[in-house]
């Protein structure tokens, strides 16, 4: 990849988008990530005008309205945002003859059944989060033959709003927690999913016959939410930080406007076998974000 290339990266504020930003990428390619108000990836002139003053390899989507509660009763900023959007961006990628990556999320799945879902298992969403997202999938698959959709969950990073960060920030005043103990899943670091998109991509703009449709994404390994607190504290614990006792509970005594999976795995067996990507263990990369976050505390 000889040629200076240049990259489009949605949601650069998220915590996906910040990875995909700070990413290292080879010499020679650059990444473009656009404001809102550069481009409104929700308003087809915005999005036409963009594509139209600038020349890219690709576009990586990982921008999503991703409030999962508030999209309950705000359903058409959930569709926009995770429907149309991925929908005008396959259409323009499509019209430049480039590669779209685009990241969606473990709520197109019920969460029944216990074990590691395939790419190719039932997707029945809960609630208008999921379903807005899987519009999204579906806008992408069909908008665009040259184009991924990465499925992931469970999603950490000392960017932005998280579980992590929120269950750190919640025992630096609180001796004991109460977390879900029966839904479960693989957290996930969002600079691994970076890091995933990343070779995808580039994958993509160098092989024109380089494998297109659906693939999973997740640290490797399980727990619950319960037992990713437990972790969350132990590490915490090693470096001097904040921690408090778990109390698992169930679903049922943490209602919620919408409803969660209870079983968030997801195999990422295929994207091993097409693209050689080999998650890392989950408890490893939380450890990484608690330290990078531990240091942050120490320098501040």
């Amino acid at each position: 990849m000889a040629d200076p290339i240049a990259i489009l990266v949605t949601g650069g504020a998220g915590q996906v988008g910040a990875e995909l930003i700070a990413h290292a990428w080879p010499a020679g390619v650059t990444i473009l990530a656009p404001s809102r108000a550069e481009l409104d990836l929700t308003d087809a002139a915005s999005v036409t005008a963009w594509f139209a003053a600038h020349k890219v390899a690709a576009v990586i989507n990982p921008a999503a309205y991703t409030a999962v509660d508030r999209a309950e009763t705000e359903v058409g900023a959930a569709f926009a945002a995770n429907a149309l959007a991925p929908a005008l961006l396959a259409e323009a990628t499509k019209a430049a003859s480039i590669p779209l990556v685009h990241v969606s999320t473990d709520y197109v799945f019920d969460g029944q059944g216990d074990g590691f879902n395939a790419e190719d298992a039932p997707v029945a969403p809960l609630g208008v989060y999921g379903a807005s997202k899987l519009a999204g999938e579906l806008a992408v698959r069909s908008g665009n033959p040259r184009s991924v959709v990465v499925r992931t969950a469970w999603v950490l990073s000392p960017h932005r709003g998280n579980f992590l960060k929120t269950m750190l920030r919640l025992a630096g005043d609180r001796d004991r927690i109460s977390v879900v103990a029966d839904q479960f899943g693989c957290p996930t670091s969002a600079r691994d999913i970076a890091q995933a998109l990343a070779t995808i991509t580039l994958r993509m703009i160098a092989d024109p016959d380089a494998p297109t449709g659906v693939y999973h994404f997740v640290n490797a390994g399980e727990t619950s939410w319960s037992g990713l607190a437990e972790e969350i504290f132990a590490q915490s614990a090693r470096r001097g930080g904040a921690s408090a006792e778990v109390t698992p509970i169930t679903t049922a005594d943490y209602p919620t406007p919408a409803r969660r999976p209870a079983n968030s795995r997801l195999s990422t067996t295929k994207i091993t076998a097409d693209y050689g990507v080999e998650p890392r263990p989950w408890r490893g990369a939380v450890a990484e974000i608690v330290e990078e976050l531990s240091n942050r505390s120490v320098a501040s």
